[in-house]
């Protein structure tokens, strides 16, 4: 779709993909370069990966010494850049936790108004030979976070939670109709049909949008993608540093929904553990 075809009752969304490194300095510049791609195409909402501001294949302590507050200088950052911009982003950080773990954290910042939501990671990577939780605190178990942009809610989760699909419900039964899903999805065997997989089932049986962004390869599998509400990709990167534009509406959702209303007919909650 050109820009002359998103009209007001679409609005532009973008993934961006990229490998983020062990140098804050240089993903936020390429958290800029992304950004002003995207807003160049007509995104006015941007969803980076997991652990946008610090990266290295092992965790250790460096990624603990690597966290910073919330009010710190890669969330400040973002917020400079959404103002110049004016748009959303949203981007996954190491926030500090204490002197042996850090957080997974996600954050969402707007225009005039900086971080509007924060989502602390609740299931951790402690699956594939892979144990998060050695350095990462999880979050608590809260209400979601959520936002509003053009009429729209978005809501925050993060990679491995995608395997959870009551974390997912949960967002959707606070009202968003949108999962921002940062992620570093590893590869491995199987991991991207997963990926595509899950991504999509989440879409599907929410009949949500799900603007799924992950790590460029080698390490991450790529794949970033946009989901609409039938679990159809709109748009997708391969293994490309890039960003993928798509336009959303509050009337393909609600068209969906009317066609399958399984929220409306589902007879189980989700209630935390």
């Amino acid at each position: 779709m050109t820009d002359a075809a998103a009209d007001a009752d679409h609005l532009g969304v973008a993934v961006a993909q990229f490998a983020p490194g062990d140098d804050r300095e240089a993903n936020l510049a390429e958290i800029v370069r992304l950004a002003t791609l995207a807003t160049g195409r007509g995104a006015k909402l941007v969803v980076f990966p997991e652990y946008s501001s610090y990266f290295t294949p092992q965790q250790g302590q460096d990624w603990v010494d690597a966290a910073e507050p919330p009010d710190g200088p890669f969330v400040t950052a973002l917020a400079a850049l959404a103002d110049e911009l004016d748009v959303h982003l949203v981007a996954g950080f190491l926030e500090r936790a204490d002197d042996a773990h850090a957080h997974n954290t996600v954050v969402a910042v707007v225009p005039g108004t900086g971080v509007v939501a924060a989502y602390r990671k609740l299931h951790l990577y402690d699956a594939f030979g892979q144990q998060e939780s050695d350095w990462i605190a999880p979050g608590d178990v809260g209400e979601p976070e959520v936002f509003e942009l053009g009429g729209i809610r978005f809501g925050l989760e993060t990679c491995y939670d995608a395997r959870f699909p009551e974390v997912t419900r949960r967002i959707i039964d606070a009202g968003a109709d949108v999962v921002c899903m940062p992620a570093e999805w590893v590869r491995g065997p199987l991991k991207e049909h997963h990926w595509r997989t899950l991504a999509t089932a989440r879409a599907l049986e929410n009949t949500a949008y799900v603007l799924a962004a992950d790590h460029a390869p080698p390490i991450g599998a790529g794949n970033s993608m946009v989901v609409d509400p039938m679990g159809v990709e709109i748009a997708t990167i391969g293994e490309a540093t890039d960003v993928a534009v798509a336009w959303i509406s509050a009337e393909r959702i609600a068209a969906v929904r009317r066609l399958n209303p399984a929220l409306a007919l589902r007879r189980f909650a989700v209630v935390p553990r």
